[in-house]
């Protein structure tokens, strides 16, 4: 009788050889993909160790040119044949010395590579490529979320797992010269299939003058300087052993500027790679982190943080989001030349986690409600095309007491079209009057409270229903002007 030994022999490869019954047949009329592979290694290739690493779904377009620039030469195929991408490299292999899979054509991704750029990225296939006296197999597969890929992958066969282990060491080093998001403005968004990093957006960078931005004298000057300054004169810092990175919180009423503060920094520092974070996109701060550390000089922004001051983040733990966020921004070494802008509407909702990580923020600038002279600044810099007088300016300002830039820029607009529809090409005193009296009546209060502007009762002169015109609303996104 036969011993165990046997059987299970006997049961595996029973087991094997109706797994190959099951396998779709060879492609006719084309060289099989198992010969090609051996022909360019020399040896059978299913003989060999196969070494993988694995890489942020976002990477393909870097891995793809870190692996075309280790090469002294190298051929592109593709492979035919049905379900052909279900398959690891190791069993891929194994099933091609059996002729089921042939030589066929390359799958590729177009993806953006900058604003107004893409490039055609290999989301499936083999490199038969050469680097001095080593041969090499590489197959560069793109993430596929939907079949639970969710970063980049790259096997590898070569005639030495050292020569193949040589060869994905070499790769980090790569990927960080010829990275293509190396200056550029990120963003990160989660995609439909489970966790993860999902869509890789990519924006322009904004180009906002100083004077653009209205704020109290004094507040810009103390950003500009943690920000801009330590950018600028990083070398005497790090002679002196002070350290890079810094760490800047933005925090006032909705609509005061905010974000437009950030975008104009953006604008002023063109050498940096930026990350865009906003709500729970934060969660991926993790993955930004480790982008701005290998793409230094980097600015991470989080924006409007308060609003998971109290979230859990169930990926890792379920641990407070914000304590997540902070612990990656204390994983920077000092050296790192990263700043962290966060901005928000709640600081009483961050100042307990921050007290309790001191030393992750190193300075805290409210951005205030504007003054009488910056509502005077806001509706000269919205408003060029008004023809109004300075008595109108003045009794507008002190009208508009409490409110916010966002507000100012939605009365200017409402100005234009109360002059369009009054067919005047030039609107004044009266319309910038209507449009005024129009935003702080009584039935506007809700649209003055998303504008961002205090919760009072409507100053004396205006009248819940004005004649001139309707209630318009308006509509702001992060490209708007200094509204928030």
């Amino acid at each position: 009788m036969s011993g165990p030994d046997e059987i299970a022999e006997f049961t595996r490869l029973f087991q094997g050889f109706l797994e190959r019954m099951q396998l779709p047949p060879a492609v006719p009329g084309r060289e099989a993909l198992g010969i090609r592979l051996s022909d360019h290694l020399g040896v059978d290739v299913a003989s060999l160790p196969v070494v993988a690493a694995s890489f942020s779904s976002f990477d393909l377009p870097n891995v793809q040119l870190a692996v075309e620039a280790w090469f002294d030469e190298f051929e592109l195929i593709g492979v035919a044949g049905a379900d052909r991408g279900h398959f690891p490299l190791a069993e891929l292999l194994e099933i091609s010395v059996h002729h089921r899979f042939a030589v066929g054509s390359v799958e590729y991704q177009r993806l953006a590579v900058s604003v107004d750029e893409e490039m055609d990225c290999v989301a499936f296939g083999f490199y038969l490529g050469s680097k001095g006296d080593d041969r090499y197999v590489a197959l560069l597969r793109a993430a596929n979320p939907q079949y639970g890929r969710n970063g980049v992958q790259l096997e590898v066969v070569a005639l030495s797992k050292e020569s193949g282990q040589r060869f994905l060491d070499a790769l980090p080093g790569l990927i960080r010269e010829r990275n293509v998001f190396r200056g550029q403005v990120v963003s990160f968004e989660s995609h439909e299939f489970g966790q993860g990093v999902g869509p890789f957006r990519l924006h322009a960078r904004p180009e906002i003058s100083r004077d653009d931005v209205v704020l109290p004298g004094g507040v810009l000057e103390r950003v500009e300087r943690e920000v801009i300054g330590i950018a600028e004169h990083r070398e005497a810092l790090r002679n002196a052993g002070q350290h890079l990175r810094r760490g800047v919180l933005l925090y006032g009423p909705p609509g005061t500027g905010k974000t437009h503060t950030v975008r104009y920094l953006l604008s002023r520092l063109p050498e940096f790679t930026v990350v865009l974070l906003a709500g729970t996109s934060i969660g991926f701060i993790g993955e930004a982190c480790a982008l701005a550390r290998m793409l230094q000089p980097a600015l991470v922004v989080l924006e409007d943080c308060d609003l998971v001051a109290e979230s859990r983040d169930f990926s890792r733990g379920g641990g407070p989001l914000l304590f997540q966020v902070l612990n990656e921004m204390d994983g920077l070494t000092e050296e790192a030349d990263v700043a962290f802008l966060l901005t928000t509407n709640r600081a009483d909702l961050l100042e307990p986690a921050l007290s309790q990580r001191p030393g992750r923020i190193d300075l805290a600038v409210e951005i205030p409600l504007p003054d009488a002279a910056g509502r005077a600044r806001l509706l000269s810099l919205y408003g060029p095309a008004l023809n109004v007088s300075p008595e109108c300016v003045a009794e507008v300002v002190d009208l508009t007491d409490g409110t916010t830039a966002s507000f100012a820029k939605e009365l200017v607009r409402r100005a234009v079209l109360l002059g369009a529809e009054n067919g005047s090409t030039s609107p004044g005193d009266a319309e910038l009057r209507a449009a005024a009296e129009d935003l702080l009546s009584a039935r506007d209060t809700l649209t003055r409270r998303l504008l961002g502007a205090s919760d009072q009762e409507p100053p004396p002169g205006t009248h819940p229903e004005p004649g001139l015109a309707p209630s318009y609303s308006s509509h702001g996104t992060w490209r708007a002007g200094p509204g928030r």
